[in-house]
Parts: structure tokens; C-alpha cells; sequence
């Protein structure tokens, strides 16, 4: 088990921030993809990878109970998601709309 870490509040915002902005610095998705896979374990990874998947079928349409029959992943997990996506900090809503005007050059 991880020890409980010592740092205070602003020292782990400040590890936030830095995280995004290494992100954010990335200019290719393969770019991303391997820092992904430096970053990440496999399993951590991996339940990104559903997490991004269920946004996607969430916004196809699909029912909890046919994403959780495509994808294994646990209807808790699609429930989680879906509200995030609805209700949460925007991080979901931004990168779908982002996308979808980037594959719909006159949508808006």
C-alpha cells in the first residue's frame, strides 16, 4: 500500500499543474500515447482507455446495459462516467465538443 503523503494542499495543486502542463506540451497523439504508456501502468492505462471509450458510446447513445455488454466495463463505472460527463468539471464535455467540431469543420 502507497504511504500517505506528506505534501500539503498547495504542493500537490502545484503537481497538478505541472502534470497538465506537461500534457498539454505533447503536440502529436502518438506524443501523448507514449507518455501515456511511460506514465501509466498498464492497468492504469487500460481504465482510461474504457473510461474514454464509454464517453463515446454514451454519446452514440447507448444504453449503461449494452456499453457494459460491448466493453466489459461495470455499469457503476458507465454511471460514474455519465455523470461526470453531465455534471462534472467540463474535461469530458470540452474534448468531446473539441473533437466533434474538429470531424465537422461548419458545426458549432
Amino acid at each position: 500500500m502507497k504511504p500517505k503523503r506528506t505534501d500539503g494542499e498547495g504542493q500537490l495543486a502545484a503537481a497538478e499543474q505541472a502534470l497538465c502542463r506537461a500534457i498539454v506540451s505533447l503536440r502529436t497523439a502518438e506524443e501523448c500515447r507514449n507518455f501515456l504508456h511511460d506514465l501509466c501502468t498498464p492497468a492504469e492505462l487500460q481504465a482510461l482507455v474504457d473510461r474514454w471509450q464509454v464517453v463515446e458510446l454514451l454519446e452514440d447513445g447507448l444504453t449503461y446495459r449494452r456499453i457494459n455488454v460491448l466493453t466489459g466495463v461495470s455499469v457503476t463505472t458507465i454511471g460514474r462516467v455519465a455523470r461526470f460527463l453531465a455534471d462534472g468539471f467540463s474535461g469530458y464535455r470540452t474534448v468531446v465538443d473539441r473533437a466533434a467540431s474538429r470531424n465537422n469543420p461548419t458545426a458549432h
